[in-house]
């Protein structure tokens, strides 16, 4: 007895819908501006964090701090944690990590090889923060689960120093199709290789099982990736890794978001059981406190307004709670996701906590919509053609005066000259 024709013919939508759905899954990565662009706010974040805290470092994760690296071994043999800064109490190792971690994050905000640098900055956060686990806050948690998601992704396809050297390279295609020589990359997997292997066998990556395995996957699947690009770039096993990689992406960007609104929809349900939150003073107490307090007139003047303070801890509640619901409609989300930025930019102005602003920030640039991301990225375009045009307008060297030409005609031949330029 077959089917009524309704039932097959809503079967066969659903099917279709599913079909495509996989397709665009497997097929692409998806978010490209936004991964990003997270990937850029992340670690600008580090960077910046470490540069400031360069001359207090020792006293916050090396020898001289409260935690001593006693104390963080017999921890770490507990919680079976991951740092490299277990590996030896040298100061100069130290130093070593420190550094290297602010040149992986440098080179991740450029986006230079970010397969192999978005490794070593998760490497390196997770050192030197679990070397003194005190001395964080909520910005340091985000940078940590934000490090350990963007070696999932392939964050580099826009903006990117990567992104370029692969359009160059599609530019200027090889006589045998097979993509050019990547010395530097080669290079790089063998380093990194020979860091993995007596790591892997010395047990420096503690109690973890998850580290090591992920570690080596990666290491491996590059290879693997290189070798099929490099002698069978037509091969179906090539087509098999790059969608595996999407998938893997993809995924990876789920899991962002879906962070994100776990910490903001237990942030705003926990606030909402608290007597201050509910009165509406909760506002006022930290803007009292000097801790909190770089600008003490400031401070004091949002919160001599009772108005003010109520309306900004009810608000802060409501955008905190309301978030994870509000994506399924597009406008409510981007109204509430520039409240939430808003609010974070006036946490960084009023309680003195910039990082944790700014890594909450970035991860908040998931949500951001494309459209806004493309008129962004237009708009630095611009601004950056019109400052090197300028540059070298104000470098130029002026023209040789001819015989007999007086000062208006040469002024008017040296405009003449610069009015134009090879970037418009």
């Amino acid at each position: 007895m077959s089917s009524p024709a309704p039932l097959r013919e809503t079967a066969g939508t659903v099917g279709r819908s599913l079909a495509r759905a996989l397709q665009r899954v497997t097929a692409s990565p998806l978010g490209a501006y936004q991964s990003a662009v997270v990937r850029i706010g992340v670690s600008v974040t580090c960077l910046l964090f470490l540069l400031r805290e360069w001359p207090h470092r020792h006293e916050l994760y090396g020898p001289d701090g409260p935690w001593s690296w006693g104390m963080a071994r017999r921890l770490i043999s507990n919680n079976d944690a991951f740092t490299a800064l277990m590996w030896s109490d040298s100061t100069i190792w130290f130093e070593t990590v420190y550094v290297l971690t602010l040149v992986s994050a440098a080179l991740l905000t450029v986006g230079w090889r970010t397969r192999a640098t978005s490794v070593l900055f998760m490497a390196g956060v997770l050192s030197l923060q679990n070397r003194s686990i005190f001395m964080g806050d909520g910005g340091d948690n985000v940078i940590h689960l934000m490090a350990l998601y963007l070696v999932l992704t392939r964050c580099a396809r826009v903006w990117s120093l990567d992104a370029r050297r692969q359009a160059d390279e599609a530019a200027r295609p090889t006589g045998d199709g097979r993509p050019a020589r990547d010395v530097t990359g080669v290079v790089l997997w063998a380093v990194l290789g020979c860091v993995l292997v007596p790591a892997s066998f010395l047990g420096g990556f503690g109690g973890t099982w998850w580290l090591p395995t992920l570690l080596w996957l990666l290491w491996l699947g590059n290879g693997a990736w290189w070798a099929l690009g490099r002698y069978a770039p037509g091969h179906e096993l090539r087509a098999l890794f790059d969608v595996l990689a999407n998938l893997a992406h993809n995924a990876a960007l789920l899991v962002i978001m879906a962070e994100v609104c776990l910490i903001y929809a237990t942030a705003g349900w926990y606030k909402i059981q608290g007597s201050r939150w509910q009165d509406g003073t909760a506002i006022y107490y930290p803007l009292k406190l000097d801790y909190f307090a770089p600008w003490p007139g400031l401070s004091g003047l949002v919160a001599s307004s009772a108005l003010a303070v109520m309306v900004l801890t009810y608000a802060t509640v409501i955008v905190q709670v309301a978030f994870p619901f509000t994506l399924f409609n597009r406008r409510v989300k981007n109204v509430l996701l520039v409240l939430m930025i808003g609010e974070h930019a006036g946490i960084a102005v009023l309680l003195g906590l910039p990082f944790f602003s700014m890594a909450m920030i970035a991860a908040d640039a998931v949500f951001l919509p494309t459209v806004f991301l493309l008129w962004l990225g237009r708009r630095v375009s611009l601004g950056r053609q019109r400052l090197f045009s300028r540059t070298a307008g104000r470098i130029r060297l002026p023209g040789q005066r001819r015989a007999g030409a007086g000062d208006d005609e040469e002024a008017t031949r040296s405009a003449d000259s610069t009015g134009h330029t090879l970037v418009g």
